[in-house]
């Protein structure tokens, strides 16, 4: 693709967006960034624009701004730990499938990556009840008119220096990192090369539309 990046992210509140984001911010290929949230993420860029908005479920009233982008790291999700599944269904599938289909109406020559998980169940049907709904997620969101769908899966993620929503028991296993990708390559990642798959999948494209760790980590060394 050879024009520049215009990406709305979700979810940069937490530790995952936060480090696309910050990814996106220090890119030349990306001219602009949108991100939603429910509270103010802190961050101030010229690419910058925020929008508060409390009802993922409904976004009507945020339509009109959601044109011209064609990108989206949809990185907003929920642990499925102490979840019925009705409950997380409702927070992983439907509404994620929700704010898809508004952009797939508005954009349809966008590019939706979407952060899914190592291990989820395509067939929908195994027991692992959180691996069955990302399964059905994935598999729905391929069918919207986008112009490319990409499902990523990352494992462990190790995390940015400096950025505030680190999950607060990696400074205890951080300093296992660079041993356990050694052992395990397939298996672990940075943050920062989720960010740059990201952005580089929106440039290039990619052969599959899953991309698991050592995808993700191929592709962000693609320059």
């Amino acid at each position: 693709m050879d024009e520049k990046i215009k990406a709305i992210i979700t979810g940069v509140t937490g530790m995952v967006g936060e480090g696309v984001l910050h990814e996106c911010l220090l890119s030349p290929d990306v001219e602009a960034v949108l991100v939603i949230n429910r509270k103010p993420c802190g961050v101030t860029h010229p690419k910058l624009k925020e929008i508060i908005h409390a009802d993922f479920f409904d976004i009507s009233s945020i339509e009109s701004q959601l044109s011209g982008y064609n990108a989206c790291f949809f990185c907003l999700g929920v642990s499925s730990v102490g979840m019925k599944e009705p409950e997380y269904y409702k927070l992983t599938y439907t509404l994620t499938l929700n704010v898809a289909t508004m952009l797939s109406k508005l954009n349809p020559d966008m590019v939706f990556c979407y952060v899914s998980g190592a291990s989820t169940d395509s067939t929908e049907k195994g027991k692992s009840m959180w691996a069955r709904v990302k399964g059905k997620t994935e598999n729905d969101l391929m069918k919207l008119p986008f112009k490319h769908v990409f499902a990523f899966r990352p494992g462990y993620m190790h995390p940015t220096e400096g950025l505030k929503n680190t999950n607060k028991y990696y400074k205890y296993i951080s300093w296992m990192y660079p041993l356990l990708r050694r052992i395990f390559p397939n298996g672990l990642s940075t943050l920062a090369e989720l960010g740059q798959a990201m952005i580089n999948v929106v440039k290039f494209g990619y052969d599959k539309p899953i991309l698991e760790v050592k995808d993700i980590v191929a592709l962000a060394k693609k320059a």
